[in-house]
């Protein structure tokens, strides 16, 4: 890839932190339309991690030797990094011999975040829409390939290659790479990301995460029975004058449908117990004073995090498609599913990472933002995010860590696409969920770091 004369490093300053880590903070600038570089620009961050120690005597060459270059792909669609030193995975990474790159994907942190009043500044409906259209996994790697090229302009060519590791959305992302620019990436790191390169339209991809978050619901419910009546005094509530009988503190209506998004954190790592804790905590403010409290709203809302990132609530059904529209997937399919009901005779079941047209009326800064919205869900002229024969031919090594009981990425899938990446080694096990990088990072890390180094007989 060509990098344009638009495509920079504006600033470099660095830091140390505790745990001996030094942070360099990059500032990039690339096109915002890749397609046409002479466009607009828009600006990319990431912080690097190295390790950095004082010995105990100078060494007669100072001159450090370069490791190479690892870069992480957060979730999403449309959440940002936090700093490398964060994370414990990062450590270990270190310890390997790489160096970090952490890299707010645009539209995320401080690659031009996207926000209603920031969308507004463009334009009307359409021209939103239009932008946003830009902000999927293809323009993704197209940024870390500029990045790649402005970090290693001085690298001699066998250095020039990085490694990729990617959670969730991130696989998603690192299988575009993969079909796109595979001459840039050394080896790839993939947890619970492998998309489904299969589905041009998303609803297949609902249909499974539906049954899922069924069978999820149902371990919740086992676990906690005196929920069932909980949930349900809770419900009633919120349904008793219409959607917006409780104000959160945005301002915004906790609607009885709001309140059932609570089970995305049901396929996470003490999600269950997460989830019965905010359902306890509410019981018993209707117990004591008849009403939820202002904590209490508090940690529903934060638990429900569409206002702050709205690239999550308008790409996500949008990462699916491939010449075809999604028009609201999620609550189409929705229909076949009446377990989800919440005028039900049983328990009212929580749903889970489900994006709906009426959380453009729900959520305080998503109802800003309704228009080009919908747009998006209309569009169909989405171009294609996967090269089949490109990843049937692929020579760089990929180790991917798959979870059999995994409620945001589906478990068949993943092996599907596993089985179309030639040379892809795969990790499964039904000890882990989608989080296991942050919950059980030493776990999971170890486990592919001994496909990457071991052999089999």
């Amino acid at each position: 890839m060509d990098t344009p004369s638009c495509a920079k490093i504006l600033e470099q300053r660095s830091h140390i932190v505790p745990g001996k880590i030094r942070i360099t903070e990059y500032v990039f600038e690339a096109p915002r339309d890749h397609s046409k570089p002479e466009a607009g620009r828009i600006r990319l961050f990431g912080r690097g991690a190295t390790k950095t120690e004082k010995p105990a005597a100078p060494e007669a060459d100072p001159k450090p030797k370069q490791p190479p270059w690892l870069v992480y792909l957060q979730g999403g669609p449309g959440f940002e990094c936090r700093s490398p030193h964060y994370y414990p995975f990062v450590h270990m990474m270190l310890d390997r011999g790489y160096e970090v790159l952490c890299l707010d994907q645009r539209g995320t942190g401080r690659s031009g975040a996207v926000a209603a009043s920031t969308l507004g500044l463009r334009g009307d409906d359409p021209v939103q829409a239009r932008y946003l259209a830009s902000f999927r996994a293809d323009s993704i790697v197209r940024d870390c390939e500029l990045v790649r090229a402005l970090l290693t302009a001085d690298y001699p060519p066998e250095k020039k290659k990085w490694t990729v590791l990617g959670q969730s959305f991130g696989g998603f992302v690192i299988t575009s790479y993969l079909s796109m620019y595979p001459d840039g990436l050394r080896e790839a790191f993939v947890l619970g990301g492998l998309p489904p390169i299969s589905v041009d339209a998303p609803d297949e991809v609902y249909r499974r995460l539906y049954r899922k978050v069924i069978e999820k619901n149902d371990i919740y419910y086992n676990k906690y029975p005196e929920d069932v009546d909980r949930v349900k005094r809770v419900v009633g509530l919120l349904r008793r004058f219409g959607d917006s009988t409780v104000r959160l503190p945005s301002e915004a209506s906790l609607s009885a449908r709001r309140f059932q998004q609570l089970g995305i954190m049901l396929g996470f790592h003490g999600g269950v117990d997460s989830l019965h804790d905010i359902v306890s905590r509410a019981s018993s403010d209707l117990d004591q004073f008849g009403h939820l409290t202002r904590p209490t709203l508090s940690a529903i809302e934060s638990s429900l995090p569409y206002d702050d990132h709205l690239i999550y609530s308008m790409l996500h059904e949008p990462i699916y498609c491939q010449g075809a529209a999604s028009n609201w997937s999620a609550h189409r399919v929705r229909q076949d599913y009446p377990e989800f009901a919440l005028d039900t005779q049983g328990p009212v079941y929580f749903t889970g990472e489900m994006i709906y047209p009426w959380m453009f009326d729900d959520y305080a800064e998503l109802r800003k933002v309704k228009g080009p919205a919908q747009m998006l869900a209309e569009h169909s002229d989405w171009p294609a995010l996967y090269d089949k024969a490109q990843l049937a031919r692929n020579e760089v090594p990929v180790y991917a860590a798959v979870y059999v009981d995994d409620m945001y990425v589906d478990y068949d899938f993943s092996l599907e696409t596993a089985r179309s990446i030639k040379g892809c080694k795969i990790f499964i096990t039904n000890m882990m969920y989608h989080d296991a990088l942050r919950s059980r990072t030493e776990e999971v890390l170890r486990s592919l770091m001994f496909l990457r180094d071991d052999c089999m007989d």
